[in-house]
């Protein structure tokens, strides 16, 4: 996409400045900023580094929110996935380098959706350089596969760097401070980068809410009749996220040991292909195979799903899931994974900040995938909620549903990538080892 063509829409702009980044994409994005009357060029609110929250995924308190209560997720965000420039543990010099990039960020940008949200996460294969072992509060096992018709890449990185803002002025800023690209951020000065101690391995990027899907669904998996519609955060079509669907910041903090205060953040990567989600399967047929079969027989949802308020309702539906599969002749990709989903006492275990994709990871394609991050005190619990997506007990159950037929989004989905962090909390967010305290 020509950053140039004056023609692009300021949401196909900030899309396609966010995904070529680096000087040039902010460069594009401060000049379009200076000369489109409708857009606001104001610097954002410093930020202050001892008001901040101790965890990293505190976000909830700082993001906007519809109308019931929903997390609106920051429309433009950025992974980073970084590897030590050094064999075996980091120095303390390589500490306090990242410490120092780290806490220009704090200084240079309020901690909210309209300035910059980010957290700092490790892989089990960064603390394999250490001879001691996370502690037992901890549960980090590498990434694997979770179905026997998947075949992921499995990223093994050092360090996964997480950038999330409204503004795609400030995310380009804040993540060229990181890298290198710029020497001042929000009026502070960069004194140190995380490429002075790590090289960026991957750069991924990545759009979320109403209106930016439906901007940028000229891309492969998307059919040509630009069938996503201008309310949906998403491109297959609905809302996600109800708050009554996802848990709670507290319900995923890790509670003791030195890493108290952290989660742990599952990412994946999916490719979607869209065409027949769209020209073959009717709207009553996408909500039975996103939702329930009984929501659309009941004609629950509307639209993109905003009548379903903070709760998608699935919890009616996740009982006898088999039996319902046998009567209806599909299954509902929403009712599988909440079968999984859900505590002795009820509570949802996953907080899941999913967000859209045009990148095609190594190379210039414009390509419909989600990027995945799920959040969970424990990677056991997002492995089991991802195998009852699987709906094997389903398949068994009934031949009208088949490994990826009339088996929820299954058809639609193709995992591309997977890796597995440690979100530790802010005090020790800067190369910290396995005993921290």
């Amino acid at each position: 996409m020509d950053l140039g063509d004056e023609t692009l829409s300021r949401r196909e702009f900030a899309k396609a400045a966010v995904a070529l980044g680096g000087a040039t994409g902010l460069s594009a994005c401060l000049d379009r900023l200076a000369t489109d009357p409708g857009t606001a060029t104001a610097a954002a609110p410093r930020g202050d580094p001892d008001t901040r929250p101790d965890r990293q995924h505190a976000w909830r308190e700082h993001v906007r929110r519809d109308d019931h209560g929903n997390s609106l997720l920051p429309r433009h965000q950025v992974l980073l996935y970084l590897t030590l420039d050094r064999d075996g543990p980091p120095t303390n010099a390589d500490r306090e380098t990242v410490a120092s990039a780290l806490a220009t960020l704090d200084r240079a940008y309020a901690w909210d959706h309209d300035a910059l949200l980010y957290s700092v996460a490790y892989s089990p294969a960064y603390f394999d350089r250490f001879d001691a072992d996370l502690p037992a509060s901890v549960n980090l096992p590498g990434p694997r596969r979770l179905s026997d018709f998947e075949e992921p890449t499995f990223d093994t990185q050092d360090v996964l760097v997480h950038l999330a803002s409204d503004r795609p002025d400030i995310l380009l800023e804040a993540e060229g401070a990181l890298v290198g690209d710029t020497s001042v951020a929000n009026g502070v000065a960069v004194d140190a980068r995380l490429t002075d101690v790590a090289t960026v391995d991957s750069r991924r990027t990545g759009f979320v809410g109403a209106g930016l899907p439906a901007a940028n669904q000229d891309a492969a998996g998307v059919p040509d009749s630009m069938p996503v519609p201008e309310a949906s955060p998403l491109f297959m079509g609905f809302e996600a996220g109800f708050r009554g669907n996802q848990a709670t910041e507290d319900y995923v903090t890790i509670d003791e040991g030195p890493f108290a205060g952290g989660t742990t953040k599952a990412v994946a990567n999916l490719r979607q292909r869209l065409a027949d989600w769209y020209d073959e399967q009717t709207f009553d047929e996408r909500v039975a195979e996103m939702f329930s079969p009984a929501h659309a027989e009941q004609g629950l949802v509307e639209g993109v799903g905003d009548n379903l308020g903070a709760d998608s309702g699935i919890d009616q539906f996740i009982q006898d899931v088999p039996a319902q599969a046998r009567e209806a002749g599909r299954v509902g990709h929403a009712q599988k994974a909440a079968r999984a989903n859900r505590d002795a006492e009820g509570n949802v275990r996953l907080l899941r900040r999913h967000f859209e994709s045009t990148d095609d990871i190594g190379s210039d394609q414009n390509v419909a995938s989600l990027h995945f991050p799920s959040l969970q005190r424990d990677i056991t619990a997002f492995e089991e909620v991802r195998r009852a997506m699987n709906g094997v007990d389903v398949t068994q159950a009934t031949p009208a549903v088949r490994q990826r037929v009339n088996n929820g989004i299954l058809e639609y989905i193709f995992v591309r990538r997977r890796g597995n962090f440690l979100v530790p909390p802010r005090r020790h967010r800067a190369l910290p080892s396995p005993r921290p305290e």
